[in-house]
């Protein structure tokens, strides 16, 4: 069976030395295992609790997607994306909020810490706690089951949202399941053999203690720079050193392997100044560095590259999403007024006769697309490229089975047709909420696109009659 594991980073910052070391070499290594389906996202609704300046926002998630990158994450091989370009998430986290108790909530950590540090100050116990705040735990919970995650490793002060998400998870499926597990309840993973950094000043590297060393921003310099400010004691030149409580060695080797290690350590206990081991550390990091802060620096200078990037993420990610929350929201009796098996308004099918249908197949580029043809095989859609066939079954699947739990119309709603106008002329394009999914036409005016719009509706409606006739 393959294992699900799911990782969310949160974009308020800079990554820093121990981001690296702590989470991201770590994940990269363990993306590459063939038994392995991972799931990386920028959390940046999750930033939005802890943050209130858009520019850092933005900028932030700029920068840990080049950091992934740059440091080896492959997205052909992992699913990569924004939570925020997964509509399907917030709706979600809805679905948990309205079975989650609150008594649930207000023994979350995070709360009762902000509840504490109000008392102590003589303030009220809920001074400055929004609900973002106060409800995290239930769009990590969202976060973690929409997908179905096998798997989420975290640090220890993590491990009550986990505990919370297969505490919520096992309540929706007690209330609404019938006999069906709908989530999988996650395992928590704890990553203590993942090294954890001292910054500058030897507590544990954290930008709330303002000690991190950049991982790519400023360059080489930035790195030289912050290595000397590392806090050493005042031995000098000549006098051993004690390596193994030297927070400068500490840094060395999460970087080395054994026997660089061992070297260092003599040279320490030998005497080598500090001044020569800062920039030894130097050296031996900008090793490892700088071929990926070129590549970091590339991607920064190409923003557009990282969105395609984290776009065809959202569409494998929404080609899991967006079935799962079909089958959710009925689950819980949000389903269309047609029942499956009741009569259609449209007329009944004549036993053997042509039907419209779907077909995909593969591009030169080696993208992948689907069409939908009439009865009379004429092009109603063409879809937009896709990274793996999977995907693109996916959406056919949905596009299936969407009547009636969908607003096929002209205004919003989750399957909506848009009318467009360009340069090879009329045009019409398919969207499901926030995501497009395919195009029909040009036509030459206004009429012939009405008409081809008619004919798509009809196409689609006999393929929701066959659907709910099984």
């Amino acid at each position: 069976m393959t294992l699900r594991v799911l990782t969310g980073i949160t974009t308020t910052g800079t990554p820093h030395l121990g981001n690296y070391v702590g989470a991201i070499r770590p994940a990269i290594a363990a993306s590459r295992r063939a038994e392995v389906e991972s799931f990386y996202f920028l959390a940046d609704y999750h930033a939005l609790i802890k943050c209130d300046d858009p520019a850092r926002i933005q900028r932030s998630r700029l920068e840990i997607a080049a950091s992934w990158l740059a440091a080896g994450l492959d997205p052909d091989k992992v699913t990569f994306y924004r939570q925020s370009d997964i509509p399907e998430i917030p709706e979600l986290t809805w679905l948990l909020t309205c079975v989650t108790a609150k008594g649930l909530m207000n023994r979350a950590h995070a709360y009762k810490a902000a509840v504490d540090a109000n008392l102590a100050a003589g303030e009220d116990a809920d001074a400055g706690v929004s609900m973002g705040l106060y409800s995290y735990p239930i769009l990590m919970a969202a976060d973690i089951l929409m997908f179905n995650a096998h798997q989420v490793p975290v640090g220890r002060d993590q491990v009550q949202h986990i505990e919370m998400a297969r505490d919520i998870g096992a309540r929706f499926n007690h209330l609404f399941g019938a006999g069906r597990d709908y989530f999988v309840l996650p395992e928590v993973v704890i990553e203590e053999q993942v090294a954890t950094l001292p910054g500058l000043d030897g507590r544990k590297m954290s930008k709330s203690y303002d000690n991190t060393i950049p991982l790519f921003e400023g360059g080489a310099k930035r790195l030289r720079d912050s290595i000397l400010r590392i806090v050493t004691d005042s031995k000098a030149p000549g006098e051993p050193k004690d390596a193994e409580n030297s927070h400068l060695f500490a840094i060395y080797r999460a970087f080395a392997d054994a026997e660089e290690s061992a070297a260092f350590r003599r040279e320490l206990e030998g005497g080598l100044a500090w001044g020569e081991a800062k920039q030894r550390l130097f050296e031996r990091l900008d090793a490892e560095l700088a071929p990926m802060r070129e590549r970091y620096e590339q991607l920064i200078a190409r923003p557009a590259e990282i969105e395609d990037i984290l776009q065809a993420g959202a569409r494998k990610a929404r080609a899991i999403a967006t079935p799962f929350l079909t089958e959710l929201r009925a689950a819980v009796g949000l389903r269309p007024m047609r029942e499956p098996g009741a009569p259609a308004p449209a007329k009944a099918r004549k036993k053997g006769a042509k039907s419209a249908r779907f077909v995909s197949f593969r591009e030169k580029d080696g993208h992948f697309h689907f069409r939908l043809l009439d009865a009379d095989g004429e092009e109603l859609l063409l879809s937009v490229p896709f990274e793996d066939p999977q995907a693109a079954g996916e959406w056919i699947r949905v596009l299936q089975k969407s009547g009636g739990a969908a607003s096929f119309a002209w205004g919003p709603g989750d399957l909506e047709i848009r009318k467009t106008e360009h340069v090879g002329g009329h045009a019409y394009e398919l969207w499901y909420g926030r995501e497009r999914l395919a195009e029909g036409g040009p036509f030459a005016d206004a009429a012939a696109r009405e008409a081809a719009i008619e004919r798509l509706v009809g196409a689609m409606e006999s393929l929701w009659q066959q659907a709910a006739e099984g």
